[in-house]
């Protein structure tokens, strides 16, 4: 076991100062690990905490008086192996018991040597038995074995997330270790391989790491047609730039998510359907087999058949009626669209008059108003239930788009001129 002082940059904020309990609930010896100490080593701050203890005795006892005395939430995680969770507002406190009640082993077991380092509160020491500090001055992700890595294969692709959010570099025995394991990855529940891939995709220097990835057989297997538009994937953040130079109001929008329930921005939606077949259809059998929801398909979905659209026809030679039905497939993922089609080769120069439909509220191509609903139809002009209320809304819809409604009054107008004309 190596013991070193606490370096100058971890002690210098206040590590234990932001912990939401104090240390007299803590039994001694205690120890933070993982992910906690490798941050605060780096000096990256966080807006939610999320803290992991290892204690060599009563880690589930420990864990339940801190939920009581806090009036936080407990969660039991796995009773066999003792490891439990204290859910505060603004961080998540897991407890678990060292395997064999050894701190030692217990870092043995761990993925890579810049997670394997544990702080002792009590004394303020670092325990570093794998120089995972060594790692992080010199930024790269090593391996503390093989085995660790086989045993839960989610790690090979984690060793490029971790890359990508720290700014580090795979070891190169480490990469061609995760070369010859990779066909282990197909063992793992594709709901945390569709995790680990969204961070790769909400991460600013995500884009390379996932070509990387892509290249060393992690997600080849379940992207296969990848490779023809790794160009277009690489371009995406530059196309960001270039959108925001021309329209700084649209693309604060790519960060925003694309339901209330989803973490997903449409920015990462735009990067995700460049790793799909071109095939809406195909494209759809790729999301649905790693799990993604319903939403989220159907937003990729739409943004590729968008994209199709701008490619066949340039906005400039679009109708009226050609740019509403491309705002109807889109809606609110616009912003999506216009970032893939710049990475597409599309001059920003032609997208301008659907940017400006799209900032504009007002705008009937873009958010058109429903003048009159279907109920108002049959009320007012005494028609029964049938598919044709359907038409009459959508033929309203494009009138209006064409500027030959306006108002409610002239939709039931035209609709009744329509209905006496026999159309």
């Amino acid at each position: 076991m190596i013991f070193v002082a606490m370096s100058k940059a971890f002690n210098s904020i206040g590590f234990t100062d932001t912990w939401p309990f104090t240390l007299e609930w803590l039994p001694q010896p205690a120890y933070l690990v993982g992910g906690a100490v490798r941050d605060g080593l780096l000096g990256r701050k966080a807006d939610y905490l999320d803290l992991d203890f290892v204690v060599l005795e009563q880690a589930i006892h420990t864990a339940q008086n801190i939920a009581k005395y806090y009036k936080a939430g407990f969660v039991l995680l796995d009773a066999e192996r003792q490891i439990a969770r204290v859910v505060f507002p603004g961080a998540t406190v897991d407890f678990a018991q060292a395997q064999a009640n050894s701190l030692a082993q217990d870092l043995q077991r761990r993925d890579f040597t810049l997670n394997a380092i544990a702080y002792n509160p009590f004394t303020q020491e670092l325990i570093d038995p794998h120089q995972g500090q060594t790692d992080i001055q010199n930024r790269l992700i090593r391996m503390i074995s093989s085995q660790n890595l086989r045993d839960d294969p989610l790690r090979l692709l984690r060793g490029y997330r971790q890359a990508a959010q720290l700014g580090c570099q795979l070891e190169p025995q480490t990469q061609a270790t995760i070369r010859q394991l990779a066909p282990f990855l197909s063992q793992v529940a594709v709901e945390r391989v569709q995790t680990e891939l969204g961070y790769l995709l909400n991460t600013a220097k995500g884009v390379v790491w996932i070509k990387q990835a892509w290249e060393d057989h992690l997600l080849s297997g379940f992207f296969p047609s990848a490779s023809e538009q790794f160009d277009r994937l690489l371009k995406i953040d530059p196309a960001v730039e270039t959108l925001h130079q021309h329209s700084p109001t649209l693309t604060p929008r790519l960060s925003h998510p694309l339901r209330n329930t989803i973490k997903t921005s449409q920015l990462a939606i735009a990067k995700l359907t460049c790793l799909l077949t071109r095939d809406p259809s195909v494209a759809e059998v790729e999301l649905t087999q790693l799990k993604y929801s319903k939403a989220e398909i159907r937003e990729s979905i739409a943004i590729l058949k968008g994209l199709a659209t701008l490619q066949q026809t340039p906005p400039s030679q679009m109708s009226l009626r050609q740019q509403y039905f491309l705002f109807q497939e889109v809606g609110t993922l616009f912003p999506a669209l216009a970032v893939l089609a710049v990475a597409s080769g599309v001059p920003v120069a032609s997208l301008s008059p659907l940017i400006a439909r799209y900032l504009n509220p007002d705008d009937p191509v873009a958010h058109p108003q429903v003048l009159v609903t279907g109920n108002e139809l049959m009320k007012i002009l005494n028609l029964s239930p049938s598919p044709k209320i359907g038409q009459l809304l959508m033929k309203i819809q494009l009138a209006q788009v064409e500027g030959q409604i306006l108002t409610r009054e002239q939709a039931l107008r035209w609709v009744a001129q329509s209905l006496e004309h026999g159309e």
